[in-house]
């Protein structure tokens, strides 16, 4: 006869290695360094944990992770708004260790008038501040992609789409930090050059008729969400700066 006992986390009866409710382990005791360590290691370097085939599949078929994940396999990858936190924190912490400033070099010079001094503070702090502003590009990709792909998926489902990319966006700002930090100025639009072809190759990825036409679309899609994103981004930025020279 089996031993049965009751879940910690959601009280369910339990036989086995593992709740048939919630999935959790049976054999939860105290916390510890080993199990919160030995935890990290499983989500983040295990070759099949969820994190580790998000990214695998970002990289080579991007079109299949969106579909699966659409369809409800959920639990197989890393879900689309904590892959955009942690990019984001990552990208943060990155930043703050090698001082690395998107805005430098970019501000006007010499004599400043109150309204360029507005400008080039209001460009600032969007560029300290690009980890809360960023949020808006995740839903101005959302809204034009479903504004060209209208059919196909809802808008929810569109923002979880744009969660991974511009979260894929992210980690890739994050490795061109690296050198972008010695390079020049006119260097600084190399991820958004990069970004435009990866949401080519994702929106071909998971849209296969008529490539000629997503590509199209998707020219529209990158140019109406980055204008969007810096508009509004922008735009609050100098507001917030404004309201503080009152």
């Amino acid at each position: 006869m089996e031993n049965k006992s009751i879940c910690k986390n959601c009280n369910s009866e339990i036989s086995g290695s593992y709740c048939s409710s919630c999935g959790q382990r049976t054999t939860i005791h105290k916390v510890t360094f080993k199990e919160t360590f030995q935890d990290f290691m499983d989500v983040v370097f295990s070759i099949n944990s969820p994190l580790f085939l998000t990214l695998k599949l970002l990289v080579i078929n991007p079109g299949k992770l969106f579909n699966e994940y659409l369809n409800g396999k959920r639990k197989t990858y890393y879900r689309p708004v904590p892959f955009f936190i942690l990019t984001t924190i990552v990208f943060v912490l990155i930043r703050v260790l090698l001082d690395y400033d998107p805005m430098e070099n970019m501000v006007v010079v010499g004599n400043e008038s109150m309204d360029q001094s507005l400008i080039n503070n209001a460009g600032i702090f969007m560029a300290k501040n690009i980890n809360n502003i960023i949020f808006t590009f995740v839903f101005s990709f959302a809204i034009f992609v479903k504004l060209f792909f209208y059919k196909k998926y809802t808008f929810a489902e569109y923002l979880a789409v744009s969660f991974y990319v511009i979260g894929f966006y992210i980690i890739i700002t994050t490795i061109l930090m690296f050198g972008l930090q010695y390079a020049g100025a006119q260097y600084r639009m190399v991820p958004f050059i990069i970004l435009f072809f990866y949401m080519i190759y994702v929106l071909t990825s998971l849209f296969k008729k008529n490539k000629v036409l997503t590509i199209l679309k998707t020219v529209f899609v990158f140019l109406f969400s980055i204008f969007f994103y810096m508009i509004f981004g922008y735009g609050i930025s100098f507001l917030i700066v404004w309201l503080k020279t009152l």
